[in-house]
């Protein structure tokens, strides 16, 4: 009795330190996992699976039934040439005749072909004019291939066109808002031929960035294997480069399985420091992780402004001169000046304020950044587009 006394508690110590250290060592998974969970993407969304990618299709095709806003034929011959070669096709003979029709637009019809797609499915087209059209609107594409770069014919599209935008022309004035010479289908392209993939004989998976960044490349690496380690028991990536990771799928899981588990992990991305500028629309984008060293900035803006006023000189009496006008030429500038102003930024808040403070347009915020990444204090990339 002695004896089951003592060894009654001791094994109930070695079961509690036991279950301790399942509890520590689960606790420990599960808060590095919730914390990877919590925020950021999901690495479906900011990577794809090397060798699995859309292909592009490509044809030319005739949208008819057009209000007399297709394409003349006189400045557009090959729309012309199409239209007989289509009739031929269909018994007509029309070879000697000359056509005056302005509703028949040639266009080209592009689509993209998704991986994994069989036939029998349908895709959405793109239709956009090639000749003189004015728009495509109320008008129907007619049975049209479309093909890989390779010749072959993968998908068929036909079917009404549906535009966004609208022309209206009058004697003194044209009216436009969109572009009335392009426009989609959906559901448009019926799949006649489907490309082989290999897919479920791939033994090594690779998981390819859309944004190329070695911070990410190892989160989401410590993430896959985190999530494998707990559920098969063996990590299941390692990283390749800036760009790739490896993935190993266990004996014990299909590939689609697998993938789609992986998928769901959630990733930080490390945002890289860039500034993009847009020039054309005054569009400034600056990332999260941008930072200006201390700097004074001052900008102004300098006018001038040329006139000529014409003047008529004249001869004096008697003098057989000509009378002759010559322009009076008046030069004036104005330059605003502006205060000196401080402006750093450790955050993007603290440089967004800093910006405001000098009360700039676009253009003028564009054209301090653009100086100071010159002088040496913007701590990110410009891209000017």
């Amino acid at each position: 009795m002695v004896g089951l006394r003592f060894a009654l508690p001791r094994r109930l110590a070695r079961f509690a330190v036991v279950a301790a250290l399942v509890l520590v060592a689960a606790g420990a998974r599960a808060d590095g996992y919730e914390e990877t969970g919590r925020d950021g993407a999901r690495i479906k969304d900011i990577s794809n699976l090397q060798g699995v990618r859309d292909n592009q299709l490509v044809g030319y095709g005739l949208v008819v039934g057009l209000n007399g806003t297709g394409d003349t034929l006189r400045n557009s011959p090959f729309t012309g040439q199409s239209v007989q070669s289509m009739l031929d096709r269909m018994g007509i003979r029309i070879r000697n005749s000359q056509l005056r029709t302005r509703n028949i637009a040639a266009v080209v019809v592009t689509a993209d072909l998704p991986p994994f797609i069989g036939e029998g499915a349908k895709i959405d087209v793109t239709v956009s004019s090639l000749g003189d059209a004015s728009s495509l609107q109320g008008g129907t594409l007619i049975v049209t291939p479309l093909g890989g770069p390779n010749g072959e014919v993968y998908a068929v599209a036909q079917g009404p066109v549906i535009v966004s935008g609208f022309s209206a022309k009058g004697a003194t004035q044209t009216l436009s808002e969109g572009v009335p010479t392009g426009g989609r289908i959906a559901n448009g392209a019926l799949i006649e031929r489907k490309i082989d993939d290999r897919f479920a004989e791939l033994t090594a998976l690779v998981l390819e960035l859309k944004n190329p960044d070695f911070r990410t490349v190892a989160r989401m690496t410590d993430a896959i294997n985190l999530y494998t380690q707990g559920r098969f028991g063996q990590h299941g990536a390692y990283e390749r480069d800036n760009r790739t990771v490896v993935l190993y799928r266990p004996r014990n899981i299909s590939t689609t399985r697998f993938l789609a588990e992986i998928g769901d992990l959630r990733v930080t991305p490390d945002i890289p420091a860039r500034v993009v500028v847009d020039e054309r629309s005054g569009t400034v984008v600056i990332g999260k992780n941008v930072t200006i060293s201390t700097v004074a900035v001052t900008h102004g803006s300098l006018t001038l402004r040329v006139s000529n006023t014409p003047v008529v000189s004249q001869p004096n009496p008697f003098s057989k001169g000509q009378t002759v006008v010559t322009a009076d030429t008046s030069i004036q500038s104005k330059q605003a000046g502006g205060q000196l102003q401080v402006v750093n930024g450790t955050d993007l808040d603290t440089l967004v304020s800093g910006l405001n403070q000098i009360g700039l347009t676009p253009t003028g915020i564009i054209s301090i950044l653009q100086t100071i990444k010159t002088s040496g204090a913007l701590q990110a990339d410009l891209v000017v587009q």
